[in-house]
C-alpha cells in the first residue's frame, strides 16, 4: 500500500501549531484576565527559545548548502524557513489583537495600562522619580553613527532604537542627513511594569520603555533635535553550543566558554516595531548584517512580551487562578521516615496535585540517618536555592558517600548547573559530569543504607525534575521505592554513567540510548499480534513530544492491524492520527491549561493485563538515540490503576483538550459528555482518594 502524503507533520510547524494552543489560552474568556496576560507571556517566551534552538538549527543546514529533507522529514530546509517566518507573524498578529482585547477587559476591571502620552499632572513627579532613582542609573545609551564598530546586541534583550532629527550643525559637529540614531538597552533586571499609585480606585500600570520614553529629553538633552522618536527592536541568536576541543580545559570551562560565546553568535531573528521609520530599519539592518536567511519580523510597539509572565497581580486574586494547596498522598506520613515507610510498599507522588515535600523530606532524611551509607542522584534542572542541593550537601558533611551526575549542558540552565557543580565539588561530593555525545535526562536517586539484615537501597524515579519550583506548575510522577531489582537497575544506570563503553543490561528499567526503542517496539509488536488474533489490544501514551519517524512508522504499522491508540501529547506530533488506510485507529489530543502537562506514561493492554511505564523520556529520536533516560515498571496495582484513572481523566477533557488532525486546526474536543477539566478534576480526585 502506498503511504499518504500527509505522513508526517514537520516538527517545527507541529512545534508552533504547539505554541498557538499557548495563544488560545490567552485568547480563552474562561481563563482569568491576568493568567491571560501571563499565558501571552509563555507564548512569547517559547518563541524566543524556538529561533534560538530550532530555527537556528534550519538555518545552519540552509547556511551550510545542503537541503536537509533527511532530517526534516521531507522538508527543504529553505522552504521550511520562509514557512517558518511566514506562520510566525500571523501568530505575532495574533498575539498582538489579543493584547489589545486583554487591555480593553482589564479597563473594565479599572487596570488601566498607560504610555508616555498619558501620564497625568499627578503622575508625572512619580514618573520622573522613578525614572532618576530606578531606570536611569542602569541605562546604557550608545549614540550610532560615528562609531567605527556596530555594538553586538544581546540576545533577546529589548533596545528602543532612537531617531532623532537634527535641527543643524550642533555642538558636536553632527550634520550627516540631519540625523542622529541612538539605542538605548533596556537592562533586564528592571522590572517592566511599574504600579503607579491608584487614583480613584483605579489602578495605573505603565511599561518602564514609555518611563524612558517619556523622560528621553533629559536623556538627550544635549542634542538639539527638532524631533525625536525610538521604536523597541530586539534579535535573537543561535543557542547552540559549539564545544572546543583543547585537551587542557576541563569539562566545566568548556561548557562555561561555549556558554560565554552564545552572547556572540550569529543573529537568527529581528523583530522590530512595524511603525518605525524605513531609513532606520535600513540602517540598523545594514549594521548588524541582517541576511536574507535570518527572519525579519515586524511587530508591535512593545516586545518581549515574555515578561507578561511577570505581569503585577494588583492584589486581584479574582482576576487569577485559585491557588491550591498541594496534598499530601493517603497512608504516606509526611512526619514519620520516609525510608521506613517506603520498605513496606510503593508510593507514588503526581506533583502539583500531591506535594513535592516527599522528595525532600525523603533526601533530609538519609543525609541525617547514620545507616544510610550511599546517595547517587541525576541533577537536570535544579530550583534557584534548591533544598536538593542543600540536602546532598549536608549529606555530605555528615560523612555520607554523595555522588550527583550533573548535566551541564541542559538547554539555558548550564550556568545555573556550573554554579551548583562548583558547589557540590568544594562540599566533596563527588560529581559526573555525563558521558561524551549523550545528555543525561533521567530522574532518578539511589540510595543503600546498612540494616540488620545486611544492605537496603531505596530510591525514587521520576518523569520530571528535581526542583521545587517546578514541581508547583508542572505535572510529574515519581515514584518511591525499595523494590531490589528495580533499585539494582538504577544503581547499574550510574555505573554506565562511570564506564559508558560498557553496554549494561536491566531487567526491569526501560533505558536510553540501548533499549528504549527495543523493548517499546517489542510492547507495540506484541498489541499487534493480539489484535490479529482477536485479542483486546490498546495502547495508550502520554508524552510532551513525538518526533520519532521511527516510533510514528510502527504505531501506523499497529494502527492498520487493528491496534486501538490514544496520544495525549502536550507539544509537538508528527504523527498524524485519523488518515484511512494509515492511522484511522489513533486518536490524538493536546491538554494546555493552568499546569504544564509533563508526564511520561506508556500503557500497553497486554489482553486485558494492562502493563504500565512512566518515564523521562519522549518518543523523540534524540531522547531513544542521543539520552540516557530511565522508563520504569509500575507493579504495585494500587499505584497502576491511579495512573490508568489519571489517563482516563485527561483523556476525557473536554474543556481544555485540543484534537490532533490532518487539518491542524486545533479544534476544542467537542463530546456531548458532561464538561470535565482534567487538572481539575484530577485534584479532586486525589482529594477524594485522601478522604475516602
Amino acid at each position: 500500500m502506498s503511504k499518504p502524503k500527509n505522513e508526517y507533520i514537520n516538527r517545527e510547524i507541529s512545534w508552533l501549531h504547539f505554541n498557538d494552543r499557548v495563544l488560545q489560552e490567552s485568547a480563552d474568556k474562561r481563563v482569568p484576565l491576568i493568567e491571560r496576560l501571563r499565558f501571552l507571556g509563555i507564548f512569547s517566551n517559547n518563541l524566543d527559545e524556538f529561533f534560538k534552538v530550532r530555527y537556528a538549527t534550519v538555518k545552519r543546514i540552509v547556511d551550510a548548502g545542503r537541503s536537509g529533507k533527511s532530517v526534516l522529514g521531507g522538508e527543504v530546509a529553505k522552504d521550511l524557513l520562509e514557512e517558518i517566518t511566514k506562520n510566525v507573524i500571523q501568530l505575532q498578529a495574533k498575539s498582538g489583537k489579543i493584547l489589545t482585547e486583554i487591555e480593553e477587559e482589564l479597563e473594565k476591571e479599572n487596570i488601566f495600562l498607560i504610555n508616555e502620552t498619558e501620564v497625568s499632572e499627578s503622575q508625572t513627579e512619580f514618573v520622573s522619580d522613578y525614572f532618576y532613582k530606578q531606570v536611569n542609573p542602569q541605562l546604557i545609551t550608545i549614540i550610532l553613527n560615528n562609531l567605527a564598530k556596530f555594538p553586538k546586541l544581546k540576545d533577546t534583550a529589548a533596545y528602543l532604537a532612537v531617531r532623532m532629527v537634527l535641527k543643524g550643525e550642533d555642538k558636536f559637529g553632527i550634520t550627516e542627513k540631519g540625523i542622529q540614531y541612538a539605542l538605548i538597552e533596556i537592562p533586564k533586571k528592571l522590572k517592566r511594569f511599574v504600579v503607579l499609585p491608584p487614583e480613584d480606585g483605579k489602578n495605573y500600570i505603565m511599561m518602564v520603555d514609555d518611563v524612558i520614553r517619556f523622560c528621553m529629553d533629559r536623556i538627550f538633552s544635549m542634542f538639539e533635535y527638532a524631533e525625536i522618536s525610538s521604536h523597541m527592536i530586539k534579535i535573537t541568536r543561535d543557542a547552540e553550543l559549539d564545544m572546543d576541543n583543547d585537551l587542557s580545559k576541563s569539562f566545566i570551562e568548556k561548557i562555561s566558554s561555549s556558554v560565554d560565546n552564545r552572547k556572540h553568535s550569529d543573529p537568527v531573528r529581528f523583530v522590530y516595531d512595524k511603525s518605525i521609520k524605513m531609513d532606520t530599519l535600513r540602517f540598523l539592518k545594514d549594521k548588524m548584517g541582517i541576511e536574507e536567511t535570518d527572519s525579519v519580523i515586524p511587530g508591535g510597539r512593545y516586545h518581549n512580551r515574555r515578561d507578561y509572565m511577570g505581569f503585577p497581580s494588583l492584589g486581584r486574586d479574582d482576576l487569577q487562578y485559585d491557588k491550591i494547596t498541594a496534598l499530601p498522598v493517603k497512608d504516606f506520613n509526611l512526619n514519620g521516615s520516609i525510608l521506613e515507610q517506603i520498605a513496606q510498599r510503593d508510593y507514588m507522588i503526581y506533583t502539583p496535585y500531591q506535594t513535592f515535600s516527599y522528595v525532600i523530606n525523603f533526601l533530609k532524611e538519609a543525609a541525617l540517618d547514620p545507616k544510610v551509607r550511599k546517595i547517587k542522584l541525576t541533577v537536570y534542572r535544579l530550583a534557584n536555592n534548591s533544598q536538593v542541593a542543600a540536602a546532598l550537601i549536608n549529606a555530605a558533611k555528615n560523612g555520607k558517600e554523595v555522588t550527583v551526575q550533573i548535566e551541564l549542558q541542559a538547554r539555558f540552565d548550564e550556568q545555573a548547573n556550573i554554579k551548583y557543580a562548583n558547589q557540590f565539588q568544594e562540599e566533596g561530593i563527588k560529581l559526573i559530569f555525563g558521558i561524551p555525545g549523550l545528555k543525561v535526562h533521567t530522574k532518578v536517586c539511589f540510595v543503600e543504607r546498612e540494616e540488620d539484615q545486611g544492605l537496603k537501597r531505596y530510591g525514587f524515579i521520576s518523569t520530571g525534575n528535581f526542583n521545587e519550583s517546578t514541581a508547583k506548575i508542572y505535572t510529574d510522577y515519581t515514584l518511591f521505592t525499595a523494590h531490589a531489582e528495580i533499585l539494582k537497575d538504577v544503581n547499574r544506570v550510574f555505573d554506565f554513567f562511570e564506564v559508558p563503553y560498557q553496554i549494561t543490561k536491566y531487567k526491569h528499567l526501560i533505558v536510553s540510548p540501548h533499549y528504549t526503542k527495543t523493548v517499546f517496539t517489542k510492547l507495540i509488536d506484541t498489541e499487534i499480534a493480539n489484535a490479529k488474533n482477536g485479542l483486546p489490544a490498546y495502547i495508550k501514551i502520554k508524552m510532551n513530544s513525538f518526533t520519532s519517524y521511527k516510533m510514528v512508522d510502527k504505531l501506523y504499522e499497529a494502527s492498520r492491524a487493528g491496534v486501538k491508540i490514544q496520544m495525549i501529547i502536550r507539544g509537538i506530533c508528527c504523527l498524524v492520527p485519523g488518515v484511512p488506510g494509515m492511522s484511522e485507529n489513533i486518536e490524538a489530543i493536546s491538554v494546555v491549561d493552568k499546569f504544564l502537562e509533563h508526564p511520561r506514561v506508556f500503557i500497553f493492554g497486554n489482553n486485558d493485563n494492562p502493563k504500565v511505564y512512566i518515564s523521562s523520556a519522549d518518543w523523540m529520536t534524540r531522547n531513544i538515540d542521543y539520552r540516557v533516560e530511565v522508563g520504569c515498571p509500575i507493579y504495585d496495582e494500587g499505584i497502576k490503576q491511579e495512573v490508568l484513572d489519571g489517563f482516563s481523566i485527561s483523556w476525557r477533557d473536554n474543556v481544555k483538550g485540543r484534537v490532533f488532525s490532518d487539518k491542524h486546526d486545533n479544534a476544542y474536543k467537542l463530546d456531548n459528555l458532561p464538561k470535565l477539566r482534567s487538572q481539575f478534576a484530577l485534584y479532586d480526585y486525589y482529594k477524594e482518594k485522601l478522604e475516602g
